[in-house]
């Protein structure tokens, strides 16, 4: 039954081309693999999908910390410490994709097999959606401490009832058009700040199939939103739950990531 809920899931998830037929494809998949947002889902969203520009990460752990972030009764520092550490396991899995490694043979003590390499740092460019996006930025820092790194501020305007994005400020690598991009922010919900991200970095040469974005908890709208702009740009993310509320926030998702994170509210 698992098996034939996950070939339903990828068929499903391969279903529509424009932004509505996405949006039904994805929540399709989820329901699909009954992970939409219930209680007994903390985590809610996880499955396998043949989307090759859509990672899903498959980790129990990511579950159990997800349940802490959910957790309204989380104070300032059980948040900081539990939201490190899932981006830890975010960072790992960005780093690890199939197109940012190279296979080589390798020998070990009883003989040889293909071994997977990251590829070297000074390929790759960490960029931060200031500042929530700065919690996955320390945990890529720490594992690739000399990886380059860029900075765009850009806000979601909530006097505007569809919270359309504004850009403040960047700063980028001069050569980040020769580099593999890591785009990072802990949210995906109305896809905003991201597609405003991903225009800053059309405007310095970077292909969109040469950025990865990376994120804790996604939604099926800007899921959709995305693909349908940039269907060759890579997603990988650790959830992805039912919807959006009225108020453009994710459902059942974790609140205000970087207030709670930052102790802002």
């Amino acid at each position: 039954a698992t098996r034939t809920r996950g070939r339903r899931a990828a068929r499903l998830l391969r279903l529509g081309s424009g932004s509505e037929g996405s949006q039904h494809s994805v929540r399709g998949a989820m329901a699909a693999t009954g992970g939409l947002g219930t209680a007994a889902g903390a985590g809610a969203g996880m499955f396998a999908s043949s989307d090759p520009y859509v990672h899903i990460v498959q980790a129990k752990a990511a579950r159990v910390l997800l349940t802490k972030l959910r957790d309204k009764e989380s104070d300032g520092r059980t948040f900081a410490q539990y939201v490190d550490r899932a981006c830890h396991i975010l960072a790992e899995e960005g780093l690890a994709q199939d197109h940012l490694v190279d296979v080589r043979e390798i020998e070990t003590p009883c003989g040889t097999c293909n071994g997977f390499f990251t590829l070297d740092y000074t390929s790759l460019c960490a960029v931060s959606i200031v500042r929530s996006g700065d919690l996955v930025l320390e945990a890529l820092r720490r594992l690739e401490p000399g990886i380059p790194v860029g900075k765009i501020l850009i806000q979601r305007d909530e006097e505007d009832p569809e919270k359309r994005a504004k850009l403040f400020y960047d700063k980028l690598p001069p050569n980040i058009q020769a580099l593999k991009v890591l785009l990072v922010d802990p949210m995906l919900a109305t896809a905003g700040s991201a597609l405003k991200a991903i225009e800053v970095l059309e405007s310095r040469g970077v292909p969109a199939e040469n950025i990865t974005f990376l994120n804790m908890i996604s939604c099926p709208e800007g899921i959709a939103a995305l693909r349908e702009r940039y269907p060759t740009m890579h997603l990988v993310t650790l959830a992805i739950d039912e919807k959006l509320n009225e108020n453009k926030y994710i459902v059942p998702g974790i609140g205000d990531c970087g207030d709670r994170a930052y102790q802002t509210l």
